[in-house]
């Protein structure tokens, strides 16, 4: 484990893809037609691939709330997000790189449409700190955040809940839910590490502190778990989450802090309509009137749109970290 204090740097890494451009869909149809079983419902959805300019109001939470971070890695394709309307300050501290370089050895498996797979190789771009926080772009930070909040010295702070899953191994129907495609990720990841489905910990859907030298260190120790986890273009039941897995095995080695205080939101598909209005009017209250909410997560903007026409003023002033309170 590489030696860490607190004053050693901090990185951000942001996954991004613009499912419109033209080149990625052609492959993406092209991969999923060659495609030699029935692929999972949570793995083709075109959501999953959609660009609405949430990275735009990721970065921009960063830059408001975390202006500490000292770089930030945005994993592309090939194609990059226009950033122009950024901050040259921001700009500044931005840097991509490409599935082609952390999948370096491995290129027989690109291109990948898998945020697992490429999820699981983050720990390989060239330059990045030992401590690191992975947002997907539909995250961001709503309240000013402190190092101390995703990291005790050299131990993640994690967001989550202790479950029990058991019940789900065998159920075939909670198998072919797409709502619950991520409750096996999680199971799959804890197994490795040896927690049973009856008591594992269930990360949050938040940014994620990670150590450099744990991912490593676990690629060194289970590379037929990895070499699996990558081989898939696309999401498979049988793939693990490695949130989950990077987190298990620092609870395993006592290199874990747990968070109890809710500081987060999850605005899941299929929240953002009608039948949840009252609901999500009182989590975005929440977190635009007060600093007691540091992240926030909107799977579907477009589907939250409908609902909420003014959420991207809300999310503008909910990232600005000028509330009044």
């Amino acid at each position: 484990m590489v030696q860490t204090n607190k004053h050693d740097p901090i990185d951000a890494v942001i996954t991004w893809v613009d499912g419109s451009d033209e080149s990625h869909s052609v492959k993406r149809l092209h991969y999923m037609t060659q495609h030699q079983s029935v692929l999972h419902e949570n793995a083709i959805n075109p959501h999953r691939w959609v660009c609405s300019d949430e990275i735009l109001y990721c970065l921009r939470s960063i830059e408001n709330n975390a202006p500490w971070i000292r770089m930030i890695w945005i994993v592309v394709d090939d194609v990059t997000p226009d950033l122009s309307s950024l901050s040259p300050k921001l700009r500044s501290k931005i840097s991509f790189t490409y599935h082609h370089e952390i999948f370096q050895s491995f290129e027989y498996v690109l291109p990948t449409f898998n945020s697992l797979a490429i999820e699981t190789l983050l720990w390989r771009i060239e330059g990045l700190a030992e401590r690191f926080i992975y947002f997907n772009d539909d995250v961001f930070l709503t309240a000013p955040l402190t190092p101390t909040d995703m990291f005790d010295d050299k131990k993640p702070v994690l967001r989550g809940q202790w479950v029990d899953y058991s019940d789900l191994q065998n159920d075939i129907t909670m198998q072919n839910d797409p709502a619950k495609f991520n409750h096996y990720m999680q199971i799959n990841a804890a197994q490795i590490i040896g927690f049973s489905a009856h008591h594992l910990f269930a990360a949050a859907h938040v940014a994620h502190p990670f150590l450099r030298s744990e991912m490593a260190g676990l690629f060194a120790k289970h590379p037929k778990h990895f070499s699996a986890n990558i081989a898939h273009r696309f999401r498979e039941l049988s793939q693990f989450l490695p949130q989950g897995l990077h987190n298990h095995a620092c609870i395993v080695g006592g290199r874990a802090i747990f968070k109890n205080q809710s500081d987060h939101v999850h605005i899941y598909s299929g929240q953002g309509n009608e039948n949840h209005g009252a609901e999500v009017s009182t989590m975005l209250k929440a977190i635009t009137d007060t600093n007691n909410i540091k992240m926030l997560c909107i799977n579907d903007l477009p589907q939250l749109e409908v609902l909420v026409p003014d959420i991207r003023r809300q999310l503008t002033q909910a990232i600005s970290g000028l509330k009044h309170i």
